[in-house]
């Protein structure tokens, strides 16, 4: 996959670009959230990510959007790309039973995005407050994360802390700290 050099700030062309991600960006800015960017080709998959993760030098996170038995409870789970997933692992950490992928209506209807745009940016579409941030210890140790921007045409290079301490609060989140492990028996 092709991507663009390494810039700082917002993008030349952010007129141009889909709305949630301007609003995306508008955002960070506004919070004085410093991140670095490279634009590529849609990148769908967690693979399709390596190329952007090389050039910025963080690792880009695998964005789980997550769902109880019921629908009635929604996570968005963030950990390293190359972790292996389990659902019974989660579920027993968050204390409900039966978590599968939730649906891409309801991805929409609660994040504002579409499958394979997925991440921790999308929160600022969550007002009521509906979706809780699960982040797995190992995101939480590296100095910087690797998300899109509520769209899957770029990869933005952010402090951890920054979304941590600054952005999840200013969208009225918190989060759970998970510890998933990386081999997992079957």
């Amino acid at each position: 996959m092709k991507v663009s050099e390494v810039y700082s700030g917002k993008p030349s062309d952010l007129e141009s670009r889909a709305q949630v991600e301007r609003r995306a960006r508008e955002l960070l800015e506004t919070l004085g959230i410093d991140c670095v960017s490279v634009d590529h080709p849609h990148a769908d998959t967690i693979a399709d990510c390596m190329d952007a993760e090389a050039v910025l030098g963080a690792h880009i996170c695998k964005n789980l959007f997550l769902t109880n038995r019921q629908q009635t409870e929604f996570y968005l789970l963030l950990m390293p790309g190359d972790k292996p997933f389990k659902t019974k692992l989660l579920s027993k950490q968050l204390g409900t039973a039966r978590l599968s992928f939730a649906s891409p209506q309801h991805m929409e209807e609660l994040l504002g995005v579409t499958p394979g745009s997925v991440s921790i940016l999308c929160l600022m579409n969550d007002t009521g407050g509906k979706v809780k941030a699960v982040i797995d210890s190992d995101v939480l140790k590296d100095e910087f994360l690797g998300c899109h921007p509520c769209m899957n045409t770029s990869s933005l290079k952010i402090r951890t802390t920054d979304i941590t301490d600054k952005f999840l609060p200013a969208v009225h989140h918190g989060f759970t700290a998970v510890e998933l492990p990386w081999s997992v028996e079957e």
